[in-house]
């Protein structure tokens, strides 16, 4: 197959051994081509615009910025491109917003090498992918409250082991406040206590640690 044929794919990871194992995957297949390789979201961006690749396969967190900010970036000047989130992440919320972004795919890093190839060549065909195990995370919480993001605010505060007081003079909202936005948040969550609340939260996505 000739190189203008093949799907020219682009990849972005941080980490040099998963990207070497990756280019390895794609190089060896006859209809394949790795064209090039970016750590970070700034490079990412620059050399999708050089060279504007079939598919590009982007890491969701990037020293310099989520990969779902260099999916947006991407995206808005070139509307068309087919981006893949490969993530070890499972979190609801990094799911549906990357697919709210106009991901055409979202895979996990522990997939085998054949179901990735397989994924490449089914988003090249114009097709979305999920795999099961992901549609299935994102159905658990279809429907439930979303946090606000004031609630986020307390919640990171939270994690940081900040008492109400302190997130209240932090943000300007007496304490009270902050119990009652505590209390919205567990009861959201599904959670008994704070400390459930965080370990919940950062499973999912909504907070980072």
């Amino acid at each position: 197959m000739s190189d203008q044929a093949r799907i020219r794919v682009f990849s972005v990871d941080d980490h040099p051994l998963l990207r070497e194992g990756i280019a390895a995957i794609i190089n060896n297949q006859p209809d394949m081509l790795m064209v090039a390789q970016a750590a970070t979201g700034s490079e990412a961006i620059q050399m999708f615009r050089q060279q504007q690749p079939d598919i590009t396969l982007m890491d969701l967190r990037l020293p310099d910025m989520s990969g779902i900010d260099a999916l947006i970036a991407i995206r808005t000047d070139f509307p068309e491109a087919r981006i893949i989130m490969l993530t070890t992440f499972e979190g609801d919320v990094d799911i549906k917003r990357s697919l709210e972004a106009g991901a055409r795919g979202y895979m996990l890093k522990n997939m085998p090498p054949k179901d990735l190839v397989e994924v490449i060549r089914q988003v090249h065909a114009g097709k979305k992918r999920i795999p099961a195990e992901v549609a299935a995370r994102l159905a658990e919480y279809f429907g439930d409250d979303a946090l606000t993001e004031r609630e986020i605010d307390v919640l990171r505060h939270v994690a940081s082991g900040n008492r109400n007081r302190e997130i209240g003079e932090r943000l300007f909202i007496s304490e009270e406040t902050v119990k009652v936005h505590i209390k919205h948040i567990m009861e959201k969550l599904g959670a008994s206590d704070r400390t459930q609340a965080v370990a919940i939260a950062v499973r999912r996505g909504i907070i980072q640690l």
